[in-house]
């Protein structure tokens, strides 16, 4: 069942997609710019933030040690937009708190990678949903699970399986809290 809401004033009606999003920061204050990324996103129009999970401590996946420990969190938002839309916004934050683009796997600031979006398949130049990585990386997973013990990724089955079968030596919950 979709539930919709009335978001402008000639009443058309938007269906309401629950999404899934990655944050990650391996460079600077990387506590306070998931704190920021998650205020900047509960100030977009047509979009709420639901729940954010703990913040976990991850080793860097595809790239030396050297590059440092990310901090990661999985955030729970509802929108009214387009996955291409959304897509730009997370861009737009990226880079208003200094996510600079150069190498795939470089340090960041900051990283918000678009997991799912309601029962949305996509694939663009620039947009797969679900995310094509996501069922094998340990840094979305466990703190999805967290908040969404139950939920399922696409064709590859509920997250508490895909973690059964997943090695998340290098993800670690920690004591830290997001500032609200």
């Amino acid at each position: 069942m979709n539930s919709y809401v009335d978001v402008d004033t000639l009443g058309d009606l938007r269906p309401i997609s629950s999404c899934v999003l990655s944050l990650g920061s391996n460079l600077g204050d990387r506590l306070e710019l998931l704190s920021s990324a998650v205020e900047a996103l509960g100030d977009t129009p047509d979009l709420i933030v639901v729940n954010v999970s703990p913040v976990y401590r991850t080793t860097p996946v595809g790239v030396g040690e050297e590059h440092g420990e990310f901090l990661n969190i999985v955030a729970i938002v509802e929108t009214t937009m387009q996955p291409e839309t959304l897509l730009d916004r997370v861009n737009a934050i990226e880079h208003a708190y200094g996510r600079v683009r150069w190498e795939p796997s470089a340090p960041r600031t900051l990283d918000i990678d678009l997991i799912t979006m309601g029962k949305h398949r996509l694939e663009t130049p620039r947009l797969t949903l679900p995310h094509p990585r996501a069922h094998l990386r340990g840094f979305v997973l466990v703190p999805w699970h967290d908040v969404e013990p139950d939920a399922l990724l696409g064709d590859h089955g509920r997250i508490a399986r895909l973690l059964d079968g997943l090695d998340v030596s290098g993800v670690s919950r920690t004591d830290l809290v997001l500032d609200k």
